[in-house]
């Protein structure tokens, strides 16, 4: 048995981690703030560490005793988010993590990074972890924020903290209480269908995978790689079928011209800079034209190959939203 600590363990990922760890015989501690939703722990026999990773004196005494730490925590809603929170966060948690762990001396630090610090290849095929992230920071802050907080690891794997890093394409799967990938079930469920679908196509994997890939990469990760995990690519006209399929709507039938994604961003910025409140923001469109595709064959050789299909993860996400209440289930 290993202590480990999850920063941000009451979050999406953060519980399936907490849950993953606690499954497997650890004994878990997660750091949160004391306004933190703690629905998806309640039932975990985990202790609480009260704190922020912009806090290092509460890191370090969340720290203490743990062999293992977790670093899950993150502003990940960047389109509702205050860009300079995001990298205080991101970038600045980060740091503070690897120094409380530095001084704990623990056996291996996990980072959760993302698909999103990777760059994507001009011929459109999946990019693997040699890319280097390559689109605007203006444009994608919350990808640039992560590959900073990806140097901030590359400098503490240099130092000897014994750190591997995880990059999760777009998780869905039950427990996205803040709709970060969930929006996209629960407001077709809602009667918001988009007109159009985007040209784009992405990488994706069930929650439930990444978080096992946490654990496998605590135990065989290798100290200062980092790892693409997806399952499935799809495009988001085949992606938008399926959810509406799944919540029972009729899927949008138009695809939207690459060549209009970029004038569209800019109205739909200017829009948001005039107080006019949007279910999507502009760093959003322009990426949704683009092939977002990562090659996860390296995780794969690694920790084992994802167990649930996009489509399982779809229907999972669908009726835990039914089950909380969220939305309502169609038919009904």
């Amino acid at each position: 048995m290993v202590k480990a600590l999850v920063t941000g363990g009451t979050g999406f990922l953060g519980a399936h981690v907490a849950r993953t760890l606690v499954e497997a015989g650890h004994e878990v501690r997660v750091l949160r703030r004391a306004s933190s939703r703690t629905d998806l722990i309640a039932d975990l026999p985990v202790e609480h560490a009260m704190g922020d990773v912009t806090d290092i004196d509460s890191l370090r005494a969340a720290v203490a005793g743990c062999a293992w730490v977790f670093h899950t925590a993150a502003v990940a809603d960047y389109w509702r988010a205050q860009r300079a929170k995001m990298y205080q966060v991101n970038v600045e948690g980060t740091r503070n993590v690897f120094q409380a762990a530095r001084t704990a001396d623990v056996e291996r630090v996990v980072l959760t990074s993302s698909g999103a610090a990777v760059g994507l290849r001009a011929d459109g095929l999946p990019s693997d972890e040699l890319v280097t992230f390559n689109l605007p920071p203006s444009r994608f802050p919350y990808g640039h924020s992560k590959f900073l907080a990806e140097l901030e690891a590359a400098q503490a794997a240099a130092n000897g903290l014994p750190v591997v890093t995880l990059n999760p394409s777009v998780i869905f799967g039950p427990g996205d209480l803040n709709l970060i990938s969930g929006s996209m079930i629960v407001e077709p469920a809602r009667g918001l269908v988009p007109p159009f679908y985007p040209a784009g196509a992405v990488t994706a994997i069930d929650v439930r995978d990444v978080a096992a890939a946490h654990l496998a990469a605590a135990q065989y990760g290798t100290v200062g790689e980092r790892y693409l995990l997806g399952a499935q690519d799809v495009t988001y006209r085949e992606l938008f079928a399926m959810i509406c399929e799944i919540v029972g709507v009729r899927a949008p039938k138009l695809p939207l011209p690459k060549a209009l994604a970029t004038p569209l961003s800019y109205l739909v910025g200017g829009l948001s800079r005039l107080g006019i409140k949007l279910p999507i923001n502009a760093d959003q469109i322009w990426l949704s034209a683009r092939r977002v595709l990562f090659d996860s064959s390296k995780a794969w050789a690694a920790f084992g190959a994802p167990r649930i299909t996009l489509r399982q993860s779809l229907e999972d996400t669908y009726q835990w939203y039914v089950a909380q209440g969220i939305i309502k289930q169609s038919g009904k």
